[in-house]
């Protein structure tokens, strides 16, 4: 009996909690300028794979297995 009233209480807690959240959100009043953030310049150097690297390849007759 005591679970089922404590689950119907938490649910209901749960619920008017996040409804004042949401709530409190929608009114807050939106900031005036965007919050612009430029950062550094990054340079990416790195080497290519070998063109022999074979990642994947289509069966053919000669894998065939008997």
């Amino acid at each position: 009996m005591f679970d089922q009233l404590f689950s119907a209480v938490l649910t209901f807690c749960v619920l008017a909690g996040s409804t004042a959240a949401i709530a409190t959100a929608m009114l807050e009043q939106p900031s005036a300028e965007p919050g612009i953030v430029q950062l550094q310049r990054v340079q990416v150097t790195g080497k290519r794979a070998s063109a022999e690297t074979v990642l994947a390849r289509a069966p053919s007759a000669s894998d065939s297995v008997q």
